[in-house]
């Protein structure tokens, strides 16, 4: 496996637990390896200790890949050489960390049997409107690379084995959702005795970049005539968009106040959605959503566009869904939220809670490694 992200590393986003998850619920019969950078998104020191080592994780391999070091890369490819992998496994269409080794591979300088692709939402219409035109130039020579390798494709939903299958309609689409370690039971909801009258608290968790959209939110909010409060966290992947999202912050009305936090641990995620009335999410495109399921976990609910897997959980209960991209749409549901009681703020929590239940209770337990093993087996 490869994904250019993970552990300890948390600014990557969703695909970070996606991957652990992957790990450490493999079953006996399978023993992954994953190499990934040795240092977080944005950083540029290494996490201490780890670059250039292997780390055992339960029945896992973990290597962490250090830049700009050839005699180190040189030795890793000696060690993964003297291996045949049923499986390489990549996370990303087009990152490095993908392309490198999906080009060894078809090279014939690692040995694999079979070769996946993880897209992770990369081939949504959100995602590819985003520097269009480079992406419909590398995908042009890529799917020639990837169907002289038979590449199969992992898909958390059917709606993402549609978009994989609009650019890629030669591929063989295996599809296993998304599975993120998350607690049992959702958070408690205050009792009304504790809940004040107040200003909407709303809350936006992710990458401060254009697909999750939190430009649209706060300018949005610009629109708004009750009180608001608005608490920002991620880490901020895309500098010249942040700066447009500040310019958006800086000419927001008197009545809403926002504050951008930076980073939040993903232990303490559901926590942070927990202390709020709804999390405001206007993403371009989710494969899964992470920050969804945390948020219900934290009965919290969800104002979110209906470019997600979540559209029937939360239109059931779990919060709203808004399928347009303006800011007077957005508006006008952040206004009817803000206008709630707090009667009824507490009981949009507890079917934020009911939601997540419902969710868990569905949620796949078999992981895309364990299917693929499976697969392997029955041939």
């Amino acid at each position: 496996m490869t994904s250019t992200f993970f552990e300890p590393g948390f600014r990557g986003g969703g695909p970070v637990r996606s991957v652990a998850h992957i790990l450490d619920a493999a079953s006996p019969g399978v023993a992954p390896i994953l190499v990934t950078r040795d240092r977080d998104m944005g950083a540029t020191e290494a996490y201490p200790g780890l670059s250039g080592q292997w780390v055992d994780r339960g029945r896992a391999r973990i290597f962490y890949l250090p830049r700009r070091q050839p005699r180190q890369w040189y030795r890793l490819w000696r060690e993964l050489r003297a291996t045949r992998f049923d499986l390489l496994y990549v996370n990303s269409l087009w990152a490095p960390m993908s392309l490198v080794p999906v080009l060894a591979a078809r090279l014939g300088l690692l040995r694999a049997e079979r070769v996946m692709v993880a897209p992770r939402g990369e081939c949504s219409p959100g995602a590819l409107s985003l520097k269009s035109g480079r992406k419909r130039l590398f995908v042009k020579g890529w799917r020639r690379v990837l169907r002289s390798l038979s590449v199969e494709f992992h898909a958390s939903t059917e709606a993402e084995a549609a978009d994989i299958r609009r650019i890629f309609p030669w591929a063989t689409v295996r599809i296993n959702a998304n599975q993120t370690a998350l607690p049992p039971e959702p958070a408690p909801v205050p009792a009304l005795s504790s809940v004040t009258p107040g200003p909407l608290r709303l809350v936006f968790v992710g990458r401060i970049a254009a697909m999750k959209n939190l430009a649209l939110a706060v300018e949005a909010l610009t629109l708004v005539w009750q009180p608001v409060v608005l608490d920002v966290y991620g880490p901020i992947e895309d500098a010249a968009y942040w700066r447009r999202c500040e310019a958006l912050l800086a000419a927001l009305p008197p009545n809403v106040r926002a504050e951008y936090h930076g980073s939040v641990a993903p232990s303490a995620v559901v926590g942070v959605l927990a202390d709020h009335d709804a999390l405001v999410l206007p993403t371009l495109g989710e494969n899964f959503g992470h920050v969804i399921a945390e948020s219900l976990a934290g009965s919290c609910p969800v104002l979110c566009s209906d470019r997600t897997p979540w559209n029937s959980i939360l239109r059931g209960g779990g919060g709203a869904v808004i399928p347009e991209f303006t800011a007077s749409a957005w508006a006008a549901e952040i206004e009817r939220w803000a206008g709630l009681t707090p009667e009824q703020r507490r009981a949009a929590r507890i079917a934020a809670a009911d939601a997540y239940r419902s969710w868990r209770a569905d949620s796949v337990r078999v992981t895309i490694l364990d299917l693929m093993s499976e697969l392997a087996h029955q041939r």
